[in-house]
C-alpha cells in the first residue's frame, strides 16, 4: 500500500475558528465547553484553534469585570482548561481577562498548548464609542510587557509573559495575535506582527452584529490577509452572549492571501465553527516574490519569538484544490470574468494596431481552439477602433495534414464573423522547399512538420506587409510553457493575444462566447470547434480523412499541464508537492502513474524550451501567471532539469 502523504511536509496546517456556547460569567462551565470542543478538533487533525474574545467569561459581562471574583474564577478556569487539554498537541488561543501585579486589567488572549499557558497578548485598541465601553473595565495593551503569575487551586504556580509584541512559533506556523478592534485600527498590530514573521494572524473577537457589518468585517479580514500575505483566523462571540442590548452572531472565518477559505454559519445557538487547511509554503513564496512587502521593515523590532514543538502529521488534506485553477470557479461571476479577459486581450490588440499605424489584423485561422479565440479577440479589437470586421484578414493555409473538418470550421466561422477570408495552400511551396533542402516528403520527421509551420508564418508576415497589417499571434500560455510551438514559426508574431491564456481557459472562453455572445449559427460552429481534438494537423490524415496527430497523446492532457503550470509558477511549489496535489485532485480521472509520467514531461519541456520564450513577441498579461521574458519569467535558457526530476519518485 502507498505511504500516506503527510501534508505538513508540503506546508499545510489545519486551523479552526470556533464560536462555542458561552455561559455568561461562568468561567468553569466555559472552560469545560472549550475543552470538549478542543478535543473534538484535535481528533479532527486541527493544529490551531481560535476561540472568541473573553471566551472564558463571556464578552458581555460588563461591570462584573471590575470585581475580583470573576477575574479570579477566570484565571482558575484558564489553568483548569490547560490541565484538561494537556494530552493534546493542539494550540488554543482563548480570550480571557488577566490581572497584573501593577493592578491593571487586560482584555487578553492566552495561547495554550500541552497543558501550559505559553504566553498571552493584550488587546491594544479598546473601543469606547457607540455600543462599546471597554476602557471602563480594561487598560489598553500597547507596548505592554509584564509577567503573569497564576497560582492553581493545588498550589502550583504558572508563570508566563503578557506582551503585545509576541510571535508564537509552532513548527513552520508562526502565530501573531490581535483582538477584535485591533483589526479596525489605522495601524493594526497584525501589520507589525506579519512583518516580524507571523504567517498566521488570529483574532479572537467580540464584534456584535449590525446590518451589513458582517460584509465589512469580511472585507477587513480578507484585505489584511492579502496585504500581509498571511492566513487570518477570525472567531467572533456567539449568540449565547447576553442579548440585553446587542446580538452577537458567532462569525467565524478563515482567509488566506486575500481569499476566504471557509466561513461558518452565524446566529447558531448551539455554537459554530469552521476548519480549513492553510498553505504556509504558498504564503512564504508570496512574501518573497512581493519586493514591496519584503523590503518593508517593521516599526518595532523587539518581537519575542516563542518556540514550541513541531505540529503533528496531517494525513488528510481538507482544502479545495481545483483541477482547473486558471478557469474562474464562481458561476455567478463567469460572465464578468470572461468579459474582462476578452477586454484585456482586445484592448491590447487595438492599441497595438494604433501604435503600428496598421489598417489590418492578419491571422492564420486553422479551425482550432487558439486561432478561434484570437479571431474573436481581433473582431472585438477592431470594433473598439470603430472599424469594420472586414479589416480583420483571416487566412487558412491548408497543408498535408489539414482535414475537411477544420477547414470547413475555419471558413464558416470567418463568414459568420464577417471578416475577410483567404485560402492559400502551402502544399506546393513546401514541396519545393523539401526539394531545395533535400528532404524526402515521405519522411514525416520534425523537418516535415516544422517546414509547414514556417511556411505559414512566412505567408502571414508577407501578406501583412502587403496590406498594411500586423500578424496576430495565436499561441497560448500552455503551449509556450511546454515549448509546443515551432521556433520562428507559430512562435512568432507582431502581437500575441493568447500568450497569457492557458489552454483550459481558451476552451472556457470559447464556451462562454458561444453561450452568451454568439448567434445560433456561430455558436454551433464554435461548439463544433470545441469538440475537435487538439492537433497541429501537420501529419497526413487517415484514409477516412480523420486527424491522426493528437497533441495530448504526444505531450499529455492540457488539464494536467495547466494544473502543473499554475502550481509551479503561481504558487512556487516543489515538484513533489505538485505531484501530491495532482494525485489528490485528479483521483478517479488520472491515476498516479499518469500524473508521474506527464509531470516529468512538463518539467522536462518547461526547462528545456525556455529559449523559445526568451524571444517571444509582445503580448498582454491576462492573469497572475505569465511566461513573458520581459515580465514574470526571467530564466536562463540552459537549465538542466536532471536534479529537479530526480526529486520525484522513479517511474
Amino acid at each position: 500500500m502507498p505511504v500516506p502523504t503527510d501534508w505538513t511536509e508540503h506546508g499545510f496546517v489545519r486551523v479552526a475558528a470556533v464560536a462555542p456556547v458561552v455561559h455568561v460569567a461562568q468561567p468553569s462551565r466555559n472552560a469545560s465547553e472549550i475543552a470538549v470542543r478542543s478535543r473534538t478538533l484535535s481528533d479532527d487533525g486541527v493544529h490551531l484553534a481560535v476561540f472568541p474574545e473573553l471566551t472564558i467569561t463571556g464578552y458581555s459581562c460588563e461591570d462584573l469585570f471590575l470585581g475580583d471574583d470573576l477575574l479570579h474564577r477566570a484565571e482558575q478556569a484558564l489553568l483548569d482548561l490547560a490541565a484538561a487539554t494537556a494530552d493534546l498537541a493542539l494550540v488554543m488561543v482563548v480570550g480571557v481577562p488577566l490581572r497584573t501585579r501593577t493592578g491593571r486589567r487586560y482584555n487578553a488572549a492566552a495561547v495554550l498548548q500541552q497543558g501550559r499557558v505559553v504566553g498571552a497578548v493584550p488587546k491594544q485598541h479598546l473601543p469606547n464609542y457607540g455600543e462599546f465601553y471597554e476602557r471602563r473595565w480594561f487598560t489598553p495593551g500597547a507596548d505592554v510587557y509584564e509577567t503573569i503569575e497564576l497560582r492553581g487551586a493545588d498550589g502550583s504556580v504558572h508563570v508566563f509573559d503578557l506582551t503585545s509584541d509576541a510571535v508564537f512559533e509552532f513548527g513552520t506556523m508562526r502565530v501573531g495575535v490581535e483582538i477584535c478592534e485591533d483589526l479596525w485600527a489605522p495601524r493594526p498590530p497584525s501589520t507589525e506582527l506579519a512583518l516580524a514573521g507571523a504567517n498566521v494572524i488570529v483574532n479572537p473577537s467580540g464584534s456584535n452584529e449590525l446590518v451589513t457589518k458582517a460584509d465589512y468585517r469580511r472585507n477587513l479580514i480578507t484585505g489584511q490577509s492579502a496585504r500581509m500575505h498571511c492566513a487570518y483566523v477570525y472567531a467572533g462571540a456567539g449568540p449565547t452572549e447576553s442579548t440585553k442590548d446587542l446580538v452577537f452572531g458567532g462569525h467565524t472565518l478563515i482567509a488566506e492571501n486575500g481569499a476566504t477559505l471557509t466561513e461558518g454559519a452565524r446566529f447558531e445557538l448551539a455554537g459554530a465553527s469552521c476548519v480549513a487547511d492553510i498553505d504556509l509554503d504558498r504564503l512564504s513564496l508570496e512574501r518573497a516574490r512581493n519586493i514591496t512587502w519584503s523590503t518593508s521593515a517593521p516599526l518595532r523590532r523587539n518581537v519575542d519569538v516563542i518556540g514550541e514543538p513541531v505540529v503533528s502529521p496531517l494525513l488528510e488534506l481538507r482544502r479545495d484544490v481545483p483541477r482547473t485553477p486558471f478557469v474562474p470557479n464562481e458561476p455567478s461571476r463567469r460572465d464578468e470574468r470572461a468579459r474582462e479577459i476578452l477586454a484585456i486581450q482586445s484592448t491590447g490588440l487595438a492599441r497595438r494596431l494604433l501604435a503600428a499605424n496598421a489598417e489590418r489584423a492578419v491571422i492564420g485561422v486553422s479551425g482550432g481552439l487558439d486561432s478561434t479565440l484570437a479571431l474573436l479577440v481581433a473582431v472585438e479589437a477592431v470594433k473598439k477602433l470603430g472599424r469594420s470586421s472586414k479589416t480583420v484578414l483571416g487566412i487558412t493555409m491548408p497543408g498535408f495534414g489539414t482535414t475537411k473538418r477544420t477547414r470547413s470550421a475555419a471558413g464558416d466561422l470567418m463568414a459568420l464573423l464577417g471578416v475577410e477570408a483567404r485560402t492559400i495552400s502551402i502544399a506546393r511551396a513546401t514541396t519545393q522547399h523539401f526539394a531545395d533542402i533535400g528532404h524526402q516528403p515521405t519522411d514525416h520527421s520534425v523537418v516535415f512538420e516544422n517546414a509547414q509551420a514556417r511556411e505559414r508564418t512566412q505567408i502571414l508576415f508577407d501578406v501583412a506587409n502587403g496590406c498594411d497589417g500586423i500578424v496576430v499571434g495565436t499561441g497560448d500560455l500552455s503551449e509556450l510553457a511546454l515549448g509546443w510551438c515551432t521556433f520562428n514559426a507559430d512562435h512568432m508574431a507582431n502581437y500575441g493575444v493568447n500568450a497569457g491564456v492557458p489552454k483550459t481557459l481558451v476552451r472556457h472562453l470559447i464556451e462562454w462566447y458561444a453561450d452568451v455572445l454568439a448567434d445560433l449559427q456561430t455558436a454551433k460552429v464554435l461548439r463544433a470547434i470545441l469538440a475537435t481534438p487538439v492537433s497541429p494537423e501537420l501529419l497526413p490524415p487517415d484514409e477516412s480523412g480523420n486527424i491522426v496527430q493528437h497533441t495530448e497523446d504526444v505531450i499529455g492532457p492540457y488539464v494536467l499541464h495547466d494544473f502543473f503550470l499554475w502550481h509551479l509558477l503561481r504558487n512556487g511549489s516543489r515538484p513533489v508537492k505538485i505531484r501530491a496535489l495532482a494525485i489528490r485532485s485528479f483521483d478517479g480521472v488520472h491515476d498516479a502513474a499518469a500524473v508521474d509520467r506527464w509531470l516529468r514531461v512538463f518539467l522536462l519541456r518547461f526547462h528545456r524550451q525556455q529559449f523559445k520564450r526568451t524571444t517571444l513577441p509582445p503580448s498582454p498579461k491576462v492573469g497572475s501567471v505569465s511566461v513573458s521574458p520581459r515580465g514574470d519569467l526571467r530564466m536562463p535558457d540552459e537549465v538542466d532539469p536532471a536534479e529537479i526530476l530526480a526529486s520525484l519518485p522513479p517511474l
